[in-house]
């Protein structure tokens, strides 16, 4: 700053604070400065143009003291001002030392944190065992007919127990040769390792390698549920009949909400949505307790756009994408894969689950669908197309209760209003229109209200 020929500087009024900078002592060439009413504080310095009392004008600064007399202005006292400074330095020094401390801690409480916490929120990781070809083939008895619990057109299922651990597990052999199959395992291992719910079949690990020809061999090894699938519950063949297989309204009420719930997981909660597109009984498997999981994902989709129900136009297809009775009536003139495809598919399983009436039966032909059956006995005549397992199973349940005749009326009264709302939300979700569907937050909403309804009829 060039300060000559400067005469006057006025500086008054300006709120200016800590005591007054040194540098004013050199300012030879101002013949006046005016800091007052501002709140500066501290020693007045010493020398230069504050030696002339007639050439500086400090007056308003009330915290201002001189360590000689001098200006009318109180003494400094001297002790008192290295006291405060050293006070204030200390002070300066202590919150920093403070910070510092503060830092460390947060730093090595985070970093105990990450290694607690890295391990759990990314499960698959530790949880992914790897089984070599060999494993599986120990684990299957070479693949034997015997431990073949299921097949389908990309695979076998095999029931196997792996050496290392006493838990059976389930092994999906994938039929290479057959077309579609190589993509269906991508699919598979893709929207698998994306899902973490309890109404969702677990991966344990996936297998990609040779066999002992030295042909591809890819293969899932997952959790195994013993209770088998539904369809078997549903439609058990001549050796599968057994009062300890009777499935009663109350497990098929759980049943229904347990695959509303990864449906609803699947659409709504997983990231990004997935739609399932091959919904049906023989995809639903049960644990000990009768507890629902879907499983096979060798048809499922992504859906890209978090904006729209629908797929982009990346994933788009032409022709059916499910299994016959299960598909949306849309899919067949090509439409994009949508949530409201696996709602319909959830709402034919509710009308298959209610009569026990597939819908691929033979008795459905000339334009008579499960769909229509159904609808043309409700609600009046619903009670003639039902399961008659569900009806005995009530009837027996009331004679070994000795319920009283008023009691029995209550109680099937009861039973019959749930039954009438499954049938009437089974319709509504197998709806011709995809915009006639809901989505499925409300059906997982809507079957549980049910579920609990009943539940209090048998309290």
């Amino acid at each position: 700053m060039n300060l000559r020929g400067i005469i006057v500087m006025d500086l008054s009024q300006n709120n200016f604070s800590g005591e007054i900078p040194d540098f004013f002592e050199s300012f030879s060439s101002i013949k006046l400065l005016n800091l007052s009413f501002n709140n500066f504080e501290g020693p007045v310095p010493p020398g230069g143009i504050f030696q002339n009392g007639n050439e500086i004008s400090i007056q308003g600064n009330k915290k201002l003291c001189v360590i000689t007399p001098f200006l009318q202005l109180p003494l400094c006292n001297t002790e008192t001002s290295k006291q405060n400074h050293t006070s204030k330095i200390l002070k300066i020094l202590g919150f920093t030392a403070l910070c510092l401390v503060l830092l460390a801690s947060f730093a090595v409480i985070l970093l105990k944190k990450r290694k607690n916490v890295q391990p759990a929120a990314n499960p698959s990781r530790k949880s992914l065992k790897k089984f070599t070809y060999g494993d599986l083939v120990k684990a299957t008895n070479g693949f034997s007919l015997a431990n073949l619990v299921g097949s389908g057109k990309y695979g076998s299922v095999y029931k196997g127990t792996i050496v290392s651990d006493e838990d059976a597990v389930a092994i999906k052999v994938f039929k290479l040769d057959q077309l579609g199959a190589p993509r269906s395992f991508v699919n598979e291992c893709e929207a698998l390792r994306n899902i973490r719910h309890r109404n969702v079949v677990r991966v344990i690990s996936a297998c990609s390698t040779l066999d002992a020809t030295g042909n591809e061999f890819k293969a899932l090894v997952l959790q195994f549920m013993v209770g088998g699938n539904l369809e078997s519950w549903l439609h058990p063949t001549v050796h599968e009949h057994s009062p300890e297989r009777t499935l009663c309204l109350g497990s098929r009420i759980i049943i229904l909400v347990d695959i509303a719930a990864a449906l609803d997981y699947l659409h709504n909660h997983s990231m990004p949505p997935i739609v399932h597109c091959d919904l049906k009984p023989s995809n639903v498997l049960l644990d000990s307790e009768m507890g629902a999981c879907v499983g096979d994902f060798g048809l499922a989709m992504f859906l890209h756009s978090y904006n729209s129900s629908m797929v982009d136009s990346s994933t788009s297809f032409v022709g059916p994408r499910g299994s016959v009775g299960y598909i949306a009536p849309e899919y067949g003139f090509g439409s994009k894969v949508c949530k409201e495809g696996d709602v319909y598919s959830y709402g034919v399983i509710i009308l298959e689950m209610l009569t026990g009436k597939c819908p691929t039966d033979e008795m459905f032909k000339d334009g008579l669908s499960l769909y229509k059956f159904v609808k043309s006995s409700f609600p009046e005549k619903i009670g003639e197309i039902l399961d008659p397992i569900i009806v005995q199973c009530y009837g027996d349940q009331d004679e070994e209760a000795g319920s009283t005749s008023d009691q029995e009326n209550n109680q099937m009264g009861g039973t019959m209003s749930c039954i009438i709302e499954l049938v009437k939300f089974g319709l509504l979700y197998a709806a011709e229109r995809p915009k006639d569907r809901p989505d499925m937050q409300d059906v997982y909403s809507e079957v549980s209200a049910i579920k609990e309804a009943f539940s209090a009829l048998q309290s």
